[in-house]
């Protein structure tokens, strides 16, 4: 478990009170992981969140910081709580080890151990976290504030968390609890000036990486979810960096955050 569970980038201009988290883009298995994978198909990493580090590679030129995951969810899920609790009460959702993929897979022949579960949580979920929490805790005390964006992707088709996807981009602040106004305002408004169909709160509200840190003194958060088909041809992978749909998501998103960053950069008192 020594492999390194994140990676951040860091700004390459002066810097915003602005942290992107992606935890689900990782794809690397340890072998004993890899081995216990129920199927074939397992080994394609169905619910990954394909290559959103690749996406939003422009963050450091905006002066925002960048924490992504290296390592994939089937090892364990960095945005669920580290103990056993909902986050949608009722509601199907896979946990802290995923033992089944959105459609009801099996993911693993057996189910992991409790102490192995407890070792992937001291390996790679507490380190990341750990991390965000410092990252966080850095950009507060410098500028008094900061905004943490949870950055994720999902597959179009209906599964066991929802129906197909019509809307383009999904919005969740764990129904207002988690920012403030200004942040949902100023994100609905620049993805529909994109052009995108946005959706808040449903059927995502944000999930434990939204929820917790949102709700600590100086800090708001909010969870930014698109259809995979907005930058990829879903289904293939392998190929969605050259695919055009990537530049222009890319590009699209640069406006999008870009936007966030002078308006936090503009609140920003000038101690110079």
């Amino acid at each position: 478990m020594s492999f390194e569970p994140y990676r951040i980038r860091t700004p390459a201009t002066a810097a915003v009170p602005l942290v992107v988290s992606i935890p689900h883009a990782g794809t690397w298995l340890p072998p004993e992981v890899a081995e216990a994978l129920a199927s074939p198909q397992m080994t394609a990493l169905p619910d990954t969140d394909w290559h959103l580090h690749e996406l939003y590679d422009f963050l450091p030129a905006l002066g925002a910081t960048t924490l992504y995951a290296t390592v994939s969810r089937f090892v364990v899920d960095l945005n669920r709580p580290p103990e056993p609790r909902p986050l949608y009460p009722g509601r199907f959702e896979t946990g802290l080890v995923p033992l089944q993929t959105f459609r009801g897979e099996p993911v693993f022949r057996s189910a992991p151990t409790a102490a192995e579960i407890e070792a992937r949580r001291q390996g790679w979920h507490a380190p990341y976290h750990g991390r965000l929490k410092r990252l966080l805790d850095e950009l507060r005390e410098q500028f008094g504030r900061v905004v943490l964006v949870d950055a994720h992707s999902i597959a179009s088709g209906p599964s066991l968390l929802q129906g197909s996807l019509e809307e383009e981009i999904y919005l969740g602040d764990r129904d207002g609890e988690t920012c403030g106004a200004w942040l949902r305002t100023l994100l609905l408004e620049a993805f529909r000036a994109e052009g995108c169909s946005v959706a808040m709160n449903t059927p995502f509200k944000g999930g434990y990486i939204t929820d917790h840190y949102g709700r600590l003194v100086g800090v708001e958060a909010i969870q930014i979810e698109m259809a995979q088909r907005v930058y990829m041809e879903e289904g293939s992978p392998e190929s969605a960096t050259e695919q055009p749909r990537f530049a222009a998501a890319r590009a699209m998103l640069r406006r999008v955050l870009g936007g966030l960053a002078a308006r936090l950069r503009d609140a920003v008192p000038d101690t110079g």
